[in-house]
């Protein structure tokens, strides 16, 4: 949260770095940010519009500093998706919870909510059932909340987002399609993921990629056997990848029984394993 040079209060998102210093935001209110507008973070860390994308985001160049990241951790509270109410003061009890036991690296614009089921404990329980676990890097964009504004699903497109398969994973992952071992992804991320770098390369291969594939009814999965997700939000192209992996009418079923029976949603949220 910062300041114009004329005291009004801004809010900014922090989407995508796209060089050093230069952010790609979603920003509050965005009409007043015009090229130029000078806008002050906590007490020393100016920036300033430099431009706005095609779809409306605002780009800021942030002052150079050394020690850029470290002050955005310490003035920017942890964001969380709208529908959790915190108040202000109780935000950065999540910047630990909202992570996944699985986080390493900076990127993600949020947490790949699947995850977040999973503990120390419940991983060394499945490891002793002989199952491995392999794990890729996520970086979650924006295309994953942008709302399904098409009639025609198949006329939607959801922006790429970037992932990286070491090669470790990428040989775990062939052996188990060689000895037709079933793979579960744990999230649509990781489904998108996965079906795009198979789709792309027809093996599972390593190194840093885009997944920009958008999966609609009629696609044929080709590296995911089993889904663990969470329950989404209508007219999501995440329901939509889901309904295609489980079937339409398995997915409504599920749907009317968690309603029925107060399921949580989305982050925090309740899941279902669909095999």
């Amino acid at each position: 949260f910062g300041r114009s040079e004329t005291g009004a209060k801004i809010e900014i998102f922090l989407v995508r770095e796209i060089e050093s210093g230069v952010w790609e935001t979603l920003a509050r209110p965005a009409r007043r940010l015009h090229d130029g507008k000078q806008i002050v973070f906590g007490n020393d860390l100016s920036s300033e519009v430099v431009g706005k994308s095609v779809d409306g985001k605002v780009i800021i160049r942030f002052a150079a500093s050394d020690d850029l990241e470290k002050q955005m951790d310490a003035i920017g509270k942890t964001p969380l998706p709208p529908y959790i109410k915190r108040a202000a003061s109780a935000i950065d009890d999540d910047r630990e919870r909202y992570q996944t036991i699985f986080a390493k690296q900076r990127g993600a614009i949020a947490a790949p909510t699947a995850g977040l089921h999973f503990t120390p404990a419940v991983l060394d329980a499945i490891r002793e059932r002989k199952i491995i676990v392999a794990e890729v890097t996520l970086h979650v964009g924006y295309g994953t909340f942008e709302p399904v504004r098409s009639d025609d699903i198949n006329q939607h497109s959801v922006s790429p987002e970037s992932y990286e398969i070491t090669r470790k994973t990428a040989e775990v992952l062939n052996r188990a399609k060689r000895e037709s071992r079933r793979i579960v992804a744990v999230g649509t991320t990781t489904t998108r993921a996965l079906e795009s770098n198979i789709s792309k390369f027809s093996t599972f291969t390593s190194g840093a990629h885009l997944a920009d594939l958008t999966i609609t009814p009629g696609y044929a999965f080709k590296a995911v056997g089993a889904l663990l997700t969470n329950f989404h939000l209508p007219k999501s192209s995440l329901l939509v990848l889901t309904s295609t992996f489980g079937g339409h009418e398995l997915i409504m079923e599920a749907y009317r029984h968690a309603v029925a029976e107060r399921y949580r949603f989305y982050s925090y949220g309740d899941c279902m394993l669909i095999v």
